[in-house]
């Protein structure tokens, strides 16, 4: 609004602008019906080469799952560096995952991304197109459905590049435009602890998913290389002050990879590992990367009988593109290995 006040433009035009691309997801503004002074502004000012321009990127590859619920896009940015971004339909909702990194540096051995490294932190705008990109996808299929959902479960990790992120979700939230509820928007992270004391301590509305993973130093070391940065007594500390701050639940994300985490004994550890503290686990079974394999539904059902014997809230998470390389960094990752 600053930006746009110095340059001119009234409150109102400023007004009619922002509905025009976060409302309507418009992508030529120059199509745009407006009026004298904010067409004048347009023309000058956005567009290649100009002073502002729409993020808007290209979609290189897109795949769909076979139960028509699930649309994996594979979206290049202006840079040339490639992000995914996955819509999905469950019953009543629609969700989009999205990315916050092109590439991801806390190099978890059983992710996709986490294999490739780090490039770079997705400014506020493209997190934001992401989002805007489903919409208009949702739209095309269906006018009636709306985008009620949003994750950062896509490449890279959100509270590494929290600054963009927030911006970007005050941006998504705001319901003049995409309108999705802070409350229905999920933040997943591997456990970058300064940043969930930070999310704890400005009351950010959002709910927050820890990947956990493991229930032993050792344990989640061997899967999760940034318990050595930020270790698992750490995590739980920081864990326990969001909570006592917050007063929110958290989500506990545990992948289930057979041979690794699925035992009953780390069942039982988790359980008092989380002990006194308002959390829900949801249990993930594992898109198969890396020489890694999902545990079998026996190990991963005794698992979860176990959770709930302890207290603790315990769900599967409905799996989605299965069949498309959903898992973060997988579409990515087949795009180089076919292109090679």
């Amino acid at each position: 609004m600053e930006v746009l006040a110095k340059d001119g433009v009234i409150l109102h035009h400023a007004k009619v602008l922002w509905r025009a691309v976060h409302r309507d997801g418009e992508q030529d503004l120059s199509t745009r019906s407006f009026l004298p002074p904010l067409k004048r502004w347009v023309e000058q000012s956005v567009g290649p080469g100009k002073a502002f321009f729409l993020e808007a990127p290209e979609v290189v590859d897109e795949i769909r799952s076979t139960d028509g619920l699930t649309r994996k896009f594979l979206l290049r940015l202006r840079d040339g560096q490639t992000i995914e971004t996955v819509l999905m339909g469950y019953a009543g909702r629609q969700t989009v995952c999205v990315s916050t990194q092109a590439g991801c540096a806390m190099g978890c051995v059983f992710c996709a991304t986490g294999q490739m490294g780090f490039v770079r932190h997705l400014r506020p705008g493209e997190i934001v197109a992401q989002v805007l990109h489903a919409r208009r996808i949702l739209k095309s299929i269906d006018p009636r459905k709306r985008l009620r959902n949003m994750v950062l479960m896509g490449m890279g990790e959100p509270l590494h590049n929290y600054d963009s992120v927030m911006v970007a979700l005050e941006t998504i939230s705001d319901v003049r435009g995409s309108g999705i509820g802070p409350t229905k928007i999920s933040i997943s992270t591997v456990g970058v602890v300064p940043s969930i004391l930070r999310l704890a301590s400005e009351q950010r509305p959002y709910r927050l998913a820890v990947s956990l993973h493991g229930s032993t130093e050792e344990e989640r070391a061997a899967l999760v290389p940034a318990s050595k940065r930020w270790s698992l007594a750490m995590l739980i500390d920081a864990c326990r002050q969001y909570g006592a701050i917050t007063g929110k639940r958290i989500f506990y994300e545990w992948t289930l990879i057979a041979g690794k985490n699925d035992s009953p004994e780390t069942a039982h550890r988790l359980v008092e590992l989380l002990r006194g503290i308002d959390a829900h686990i949801n249990l993930i079974p594992l898109n198969p990367t890396g020489g890694f394999s999902g545990a079998q539904s026996e190990s991963g059902h005794e698992f979860q009988k176990i959770l709930i014997a302890g207290g603790f809230p315990c769900t599967f998470r409905q799996r989605r593109g299965i069949d498309v390389a959903a898992g973060c960094g997988m579409l990515k990752a087949e795009k180089r290995a076919r292109t090679a």
